[in-house]
């Protein structure tokens, strides 16, 4: 398994805040999944709101990146300590130059070293289950939907907008569901008349 040095930061809740760690990240064998501290990341390929990664289990957003020799890993307006596992530390000081942390913005932590590997395939198996509908039909029309694919989709964007952390993302939930409860009613107006 493919590893390296990097910095995560947690996004989802902070702005430029959130606990940051420098350690030792391992890639799955398609390079697609991160794992760091017992987590698995994947890409958000551009849609998060501040964050590049999620943790595939909590849905958090995170800035994962390479580190920066200069030390500015944090963004400008950021702050708060950065924890460095103590197993790379060598090898980080000698990435940026250094013969110790600077205490004020740097703490040693230990983190979880095990890879959540079969935790991870389970809910990807999970995610993989086809349903009885397809899953394009969030991309099709709700004059082009079936009564009871109407009523499956309406069932997901629930509760999709109960569990969603960002408002932006719930109110376009809603936007969707109400839309496709307005075509439902069409249609029973239109089959009692």
């Amino acid at each position: 398994m493919r590893t390296e040095i990097k910095y995560l930061e947690l996004k989802s809740g902070f702005s430029d805040n959130g606990k940051a760690w420098i350690g030792l990240v391992s890639f799955s064998k398609s390079g697609k999944t991160i794992y760091f501290d017992g987590k698995a990341f994947q890409s958000l390929n551009g849609m998060g709101i501040s964050g590049n990664y999620f943790d595939l289990e909590s849905g958090d957003e995170y800035w994962i990146s390479g580190v920066k020799k200069d030390m500015t890993d944090r963004h400008k307006f950021g702050g708060g300590k950065i924890f460095v596992e103590k197993r790379i530390l060598s090898d980080y000081l000698q990435i940026v130059g250094k013969s110790e942390l600077p205490k004020a913005d740097y703490e040693l932590t230990e983190v979880e070293t095990e890879k959540p590997i079969e935790r991870i395939n389970e809910i990807e198996n999970e995610k993989a289950q086809p349903t009885e509908f397809d899953s394009d039909l969030h991309f099709k029309n709700p004059n082009e939907l079936t009564d009871e694919e109407i009523e499956f989709v309406i069932a997901q964007l629930i509760e999709d907008e109960k569990n969603v952390q960002f408002n932006k993302a719930r109110r376009s939930y809603k936007k969707k569901r109400l839309e496709l409860e307005a075509e439902l009613e069409k249609r029973a107006i239109k089959n009692v008349g």
